[in-house]
């Protein structure tokens, strides 16, 4: 169920669906080649938020990031993380620097997934260099003539991290079966750092010698993961069967496992929210595919609204009362094994550190659970709240 051996890549070498030996190559290639991303006007933690992850979490694979407004800056000292990725202001100083990439990422996920039409002709350039493009958007390149024909002449790989895999099934409760400790990312609101928290997890538990498995559910974290399903771009009848999937994938796989063994804990990328009106949807499919024993709440303290100027008139319950939105909405699903969330994590980089613990003394008393920016204060309080609600579920 990976995107990267679905329908969302064309290669010069395959005409039509690619073969198992292609696919397993695609994934080496889109898990780990040499990247220079492309944010032009765009790039912040924010407004580009496909760059920004992949510089946190892979700045090994970025050669460069091209973005005329800092040019001659770095990275680290454009975000605060990064270190010394250069950044460049054409597509022409990416491709001469070395090391030379070999694929072209489209650094943002807009509103709507469209792509500046702007960009085309960097597309067009990277392509006749011979470089495979990575896009999250909601327009798919492998659909686009030009683009696709180009990529079939030169040998590239177009990866559209969004596009689904076309046989995905209804959610059954399957995710029930698994014998891996089910935990999935909520969110108060879009963008509140569920990918975030749960790599930080997932790094936290490989090390202290849990076997913890990733599923990625967006772009990003299949870019980072080299797998996984964008369930934003499903057809809402299959979002909890691709919630499903990704579960049971997950916990067979075995995450961190070095011996190759079953997953001992799933953690669950989160997508959008059940307070916001526009993608409550997908957060609800998520919700009854995966149907956790246990869920991670993100909260952006500074966003005392939903995110956005189109949803602004929704204003955010306490943290109290949205926890109960999110144990009461999974409680019609699986009666029996009721999930709960067991903690609170927090996106504070846009507040000083004062304000930050503060917010999360408040998350505390609030909630009365474990709470911490899991990247300004590291994430060990969430990953004991698992470990213990993980022993509990498996009993004496």
């Amino acid at each position: 169920m990976s995107a990267a051996g679905s329908e969302g890549e064309r290669s010069s070498s395959s005409r039509g669906r690619p073969s198992s030996r292609e696919r397993s190559s695609s994934r080496e290639r889109l898990s780990s080649s040499r990247i220079t991303i492309l944010s032009e006007g765009v790039f912040g933690i924010e407004t580009a938020k496909t760059a920004a992850s992949t510089v946190r979490y892979q700045p090994e694979r970025v050669t460069s990031v091209i973005e005329s407004r800092f040019a001659g800056r770095t990275v680290g000292e454009t975000l605060g993380f990064g270190g010394d990725i250069p950044i460049v202001a054409t597509f022409e100083e990416a491709l001469a620097h070395e090391p030379r990439p070999e694929a072209l990422l489209i650094g943002i996920a807009p509103q709507g997934g469209r792509l500046p039409e702007a960009w085309r002709t960097v597309l067009v350039a990277a392509l006749e260099a011979g470089l495979d493009i990575i896009s999250g958007l909601h327009f798919f390149f492998c659909d686009d003539p030009e683009l696709a024909a180009l990529a079939e002449q030169r040998g590239c790989t177009l990866f559209d991290l969004r596009k689904p895999p076309d046989d995905l099934p209804v959610g059954t409760g399957r995710a029930m079966r698994t014998e891996a400790f089910r935990v999935l990312t909520v969110g108060t609101d879009c963008n509140t750092g569920k990918m975030t928290v749960s790599l930080e997890l997932q790094r936290a538990l490989a090390a202290r010698g849990v076997r913890a498995a990733f599923a990625a559910t967006g772009q990003t974290g299949i870019l980072i993961a080299g797998r996984g399903i964008a369930v934003d771009a499903v057809v809402s009848d299959f979002i909890s069967g691709a919630a499903e999937c990704l579960t049971l994938e997950a916990a067979a796989d075995g995450g961190s496992a070095p011996d190759g063994g079953g997953a001992e804990i799933v953690l669950v990328e989160g997508q959008g929210s059940l307070m916001h009106p526009g993608y409550s949807g997908v957060t609800l499919g998520l919700l009854h595919g995966t149907l956790p024993q246990a869920m991670i709440l993100t909260w952006m303290p500074s966003r005392p609204r939903i995110y956005g100027g189109n949803h602004g008139w929704v204003e955010l319950p306490d943290l109290d009362e949205i926890i109960r939105r999110y144990e009461g909405a999974l409680a019609w699903a699986c009666p029996d094994v009721p999930g709960r969330v067991i903690g609170v994590s927090l996106a504070t980089y846009d507040i000083s550190e004062e304000e930050a613990r503060a917010a999360v003394r408040h998350a505390r008393e609030v909630t009365g659970l474990p709470a911490t920016d899991p990247v300004r204060f590291g994430v060990a309080p969430l990953a004991d709240a698992i470990i213990e609600a993980r022993d509990a579920a498996v009993g004496p």
